[in-house]
């Protein structure tokens, strides 16, 4: 009875104390260092190329020891006007033409040409959302304008339209908005005319797309990885060794792959490489990534390191804990 007894106390002492067995003993030599593979985050949209402002040939700088010879061109200021008008000019062109619309990219200080006809109604369509603050034509006795607007709430969309009573007339016209300014020059003809003319903005269309790369960073820089399981996810890591600022928080796996979460403030520091031994208990060599303030580690391990020194090395140990039955301790530790 005594004997059934002692042997009772020693299975439910072995299953107490069989959560936390020992570690294994991981001799230095078989242990080698991960390879470190850079994380790079997908971005919905690549900018390739970004307008820049290039200096004026006046502006630039000689090289030095080199002298440098400025010829000014002598024009009179009706020359000058002339010719800065037709370099400002934008013409309608083919590939600018959806359905009847011609759309301009829209540059500031350009001058957009709009030719109409007796008897016919041009649209000009501004941005959705774009309040109409004044409109101004050089010649109101024989242009009709007029403004309406199309749309609601914040699809609302201001419209400008011309009408000559006659051919072969031309002027000018100012359009003021809440966001921008845009100066076109009309022209009536006899034989066609355009119905409609609105404008693509590549200014807002670079914003958007850098606004769209830093709400996708900061949504990469949230998630740790993508499809991680929830539902699999494993924290039985023991974090043991020195205490270093850089010591990890927690140590968890999906299955798949084991994630180590260190400081928030890792990035101020200097990071520890990891070095791994396999679940075999040979060494091997797996990739790894630093995302945020993750080490991901592709491959599941049973023990593994973060050093940092030479002589006197900083070390913490990470290693997974083994469950094992009361029975098979209690046998073990007989053995």
């Amino acid at each position: 009875m005594i004997r059934t007894m002692s042997l009772v106390s020693a299975l439910a002492l072995a299953a107490a104390c069989a959560s936390v067995p020992p570690g294994p003993v991981i001799e230095g030599a078989a242990i080698i260092e991960a390879a470190f593979v850079e994380d790079v985050l997908e971005r919905p949209v690549e900018i390739v190329e970004t307008p820049t402002v290039l200096a004026l040939p006046g502006q630039m700088k000689p090289v030095d020891g080199t002298k440098r010879t400025v010829t000014h061109e002598q024009t009179t200021p009706t020359e000058t006007i002339l010719k800065g008008t037709n370099e400002a000019r934008v013409e309608p062109s083919v590939d600018g033409y959806v359905n009847a619309i011609q759309i301009y990219p829209y540059t500031e200080g350009a001058l957009y040409r709009l030719y109409a006809a007796p008897g016919q109604v041009s649209d000009i369509a501004l941005q959705p959302g774009e309040k109409l603050v004044s409109v101004s034509a050089g010649d109101t006795v024989r242009w009709i304008v007029g403004d309406t607007s199309s749309g609601s709430g914040g699809t609302a969309r201001a419209h400008v339209l011309v009408k000559p009573i006659t051919a072969d007339l031309s002027t000018n016209l100012m359009i003021a908005t809440d966001r921008r300014t845009y100066h076109l020059e009309l022209e009536s003809v006899a034989g066609t005319y355009m119905a409609a003319l609105s404008w693509r903005y590549p200014a807002d269309e670079l914003a958007d797309l850098v606004s769209r790369n830093k709400l996708a960073s900061v949504r990469e820089n949230a998630s740790i990885a993508p499809g991680v399981a929830v539902d699999r996810l494993d924290f039985d890591y023991l974090i043991e060794g020195d205490k270093p600022a850089w010591r990890p928080v927690r140590v968890f796996d999906d299955g798949r792959q084991v994630f180590i979460q260190m400081p928030a403030d890792l990035a101020t520091m200097d990071a520890p490489p990891l070095f791994i031994l396999g679940a075999s208990g040979d060494a091997e060599l797996v990739n790894y990534r630093l995302r945020g303030n993750y080490y991901i580690v592709d491959h599941l391990f049973r023990a593994a390191e973060l050093r940092i020194g030479e002589k006197e090395q900083i070390v913490v140990r990470i290693r997974k804990r083994v469950q094992r039955s009361g029975l098979a301790s209690l046998f073990e530790s007989e053995a």
